[in-house]
């Protein structure tokens, strides 16, 4: 991929979801083509009060990962690409007042939309960050769980998202990651005339890539489950991996500034 090609790619995916942000007060959408099942249609089991409205409709997601991950109080979390904040606020419950959540965003204006829905949920043990998934500005081996929710299929360097995903991970760490993910039967071209990258089509990883990349950086037991249709042999996934207990993956800290050796 070009400079130019990766450039204009980038700032597509920012003027997107900048609009995103803007509409979120008013409606939900999501980056699915059909957001009858994806997007807040994924949080079905959210009762009054446990999120604010602005937050549900602001998800742009394709599925629920802060249950997918099976959080436990007491455990510190990441949700990579944050937007509105609504797994930030219903991991935050989950992790009680002894846990922490950090949220990473690269957009002041879905920061700035996680704020106001932290603030209504009155919830205290969330840290929202600005920065990218692939440069991620926390030391590393500090993170017990490394939750997202059809964010990585946006990145145009995805080796090093799973590389940053390892490094900050501690030992006996995991993902609970939602994420649209290919049948390994069509190639990345095939997946580019199934949807634009925006939309979380053509960028999405095939189930031997993701295990791959995973692979590639030392997380064990992956496994990528099909949960529903985004497009014709794409398909909303559960994607799950564990750091070993005994990994030394992720040993350079990061410097106060939050820039990683």
């Amino acid at each position: 991929m070009s400079d130019t090609t990766a450039g204009s790619l980038q700032e597509e995916v920012r003027e997107y979801y900048r609009s995103k942000a803007a509409e979120a007060e008013t409606s939900g959408a999501c980056c699915s083509p059909d957001p009858r099942t994806f997007g807040p249609a994924a949080y079905d089991e959210i009762g009054p009060g446990t999120a604010p409205d602005a937050a549900l409709l602001a998800s742009l997601g394709c599925g629920n990962p802060s249950a997918v991950a099976e959080l436990r109080e007491g455990e510190t979390v990441l949700d990579l690409g944050s937007g509105g904040g609504l797994d930030v606020i219903l991991s935050a419950r989950r992790v009680g007042p002894d846990g922490r959540v950090f949220g990473l965003d690269f957009l002041e204006e879905m920061l700035a939309l996680a704020g106001r829905n932290v603030a209504d949920a009155e919830i205290d043990n969330v840290v929202l960050l600005k920065g990218t998934i692939e440069s991620i500005p926390l030391p590393a081996d500090t993170i017990d769980v490394i939750i997202s929710n059809c964010v990585i299929n946006l990145s145009l360097n995805k080796p090093a998202v799973f590389a940053e995903m390892a490094r900050v991970l501690a030992p006996g760490g995991r993902l609970g990651i939602s994420d649209v993910v290919a049948e390994d039967r069509l190639s990345p071209a095939e997946r580019a005339e199934r949807g634009g990258h925006s939309q979380c089509i053509a960028g999405a990883l095939s189930v031997a890539e993701y295990k791959e990349l995973l692979d590639a950086v030392g997380l064990k037991d992956a496994e990528v489950v099909f949960t529903q249709e985004a497009a014709d042999g794409l398909h909303a996934a559960i994607i799950r991996a564990r750091k070993p207990v005994d990994s030394t993956v992720g040993a350079q800290e990061c410097d106060p500034g939050g820039t990683c050796c």
